[in-house]
């Protein structure tokens, strides 16, 4: 009896915080259009609807239909149409191609997710499912991989809005405004540490880490400093008024040539109007805050920034020592602000989390000792280790109980759409 008591009140308590994320996504859709829904603006972005049809595909594909005995799918084609990349489930709609689909409607894709809602609550109502320890697992991963998709749509809907000349206002945010914090080196003693999350995750939303950040081992670090704050706008302009996009002793041989092929100028969203710099948020065009930090810049850049500087990025492993001794306070999107700003700095020496995703130097690669698992959920991270680069930290526009000192976020060294940002390290001799 006590044993079915707790698996209901673990059953109920992530129902509540299933329904809860689950309607934050359907919320961040609020301010849309219907025709925004469709707009896919590159490769990398996907529409907003596909977004929405994906994370109920995800519930439906790893639980429902594997769990749910009398189950019945809503649609035999949305398992291709809403497959993001998992080879060992079946076929998927080619990535860059999702927003040439006119159907199924808005309105079809709000319907599935309420079926497929509906359904994993007659699930978790169900405590002695003999299944439930994997059924709260998956659904944990679930939720955290729904809340990755929240911060996708926002990143996703800034760049289809950012090639419409009219520049429409996603939301308007407030006006704030506060002067960059002073810069600091916080000094750190080499030695040995240990890196990764600490244990498997327990059954609770909160316990939760991805596989990538397995198994916890142990590191040596030189003595090095880090900066207290990432890079800002003002200083990023200095970089550029110094001629650096033109010099390419700043860049690696790939950077120069894919700086050259787009024909980059400065961040991505930057424009100059009268002289004067602007760049597009989700309130629209905006007047560059020069305290803020730069956001929206490659792997690419961040590093010629730092060699422009005379310093380096850090390593993933020298973030996470730091990171783990301050609290995950600053600006993400529970803030309201959508946008990098100084406000939200700590009055602690290191401000590690928030406002922009920090490139470190760190390839993504596996930690020592990482198996990567079989079946679907061995595909979201295992499989991409590989020419990617760590960001750590979370952004604007990422949720704060998404966010641990653990968490590797990934991508390409040339993508940029992301609120990508960085902050300088440099050796101690």
């Amino acid at each position: 009896m006590e044993v079915r008591s707790r698996n209901r009140e673990t059953a109920q308590e992530l129902l509540q915080q299933y329904c809860k994320i689950r309607s934050q996504t359907v919320q961040l859709c609020e301010p849309l259009e219907i025709e925004d829904y469709g707009i896919q603006t590159c490769p990398e972005v996907s529409p907003p609807k596909w977004h929405l049809a994906h994370t109920a595909w995800f519930f439906e594909t790893l639980i429902l239909k594997p769990f749910f005995q009398a189950y019945r799918e809503y649609h035999p084609l949305y398992s291709d149409l809403f497959n993001s990349y998992y080879d060992s489930i079946g076929h998927y709609h080619p990535r860059a191609e999702r927003g040439q689909l006119s159907r199924p409607t808005v309105k079809q894709i709000f319907t599935y997710r309420e079926y497929v809602d509906r359904h994993v609550e007659t699930l978790l109502t169900n405590p002695s499912h003999p299944d439930m320890a994997e059924i709260t697992r998956r659904i944990i991963v679930g939720l955290h991989h729904e809340q990755q998709h929240q911060e996708l749509l926002l990143t996703d809907i800034k760049h289809a809005f950012s090639y419409n000349p009219l520049r429409p206002v996603y939301t308007e945010l407030p006006g704030v405004c506060a002067e960059s914090p002073k810069f600091q080196w916080l000094e750190v003693s080499g030695g040995l540490t240990n890196m990764g999350a600490k244990a498997k995750a327990g059954t609770a939303y909160e316990e939760f880490a991805y596989d990538n950040e397995y198994p916890r081992h142990t590191v040596f670090l030189n003595s090095f400093k880090l900066a207290s704050r990432p890079v800002t706008n003002a200083e990023y302009l200095a970089f550029m008024e110094d001629g650096a996009y033109h010099n390419a002793e700043y860049w690696l041989s790939d950077a120069w040539k894919t700086l050259h092929h787009n024909s980059w100028q400065s961040p991505l969203y930057w424009e100059q109007r009268d002289g004067e710099w602007w760049y597009m948020t989700l309130a629209g065009m905006k007047p560059i805050d020069w305290h803020a930090p730069v956001c929206h810049v490659s792997a690419y850049e961040a590093l010629a920034y730092a060699r422009w500087a005379g310093k380096r990025l850090p390593t993933e492993a020298e973030w996470e020592y730091v990171a783990r001794q301050y609290p995950i306070a600053g600006n993400f999107r529970d803030t309201g602000y959508l946008q990098p700003n100084a406000l939200y700095e700590t009055h602690t020496m290191a401000k590690l989390y928030g406002d922009v995703w920090e490139w470190t130097q760190s390839p993504y690669c596996a930690y020592p000792g990482y198996k990567q698992a079989f079946g679907p959920l061995g595909e979201y991270n295992g499989k991409f280790m590989s020419n990617q680069i760590v960001l750590r930290g979370g952004s604007c526009a990422t949720p704060a109980d998404h966010l641990r000192a653990t968490y590797r976020n990934f991508f390409y060294p040339h993508e940029r759409w992301q609120f990508c940002g960085f902050r300088l390290a440099e050796d101690i001799a």
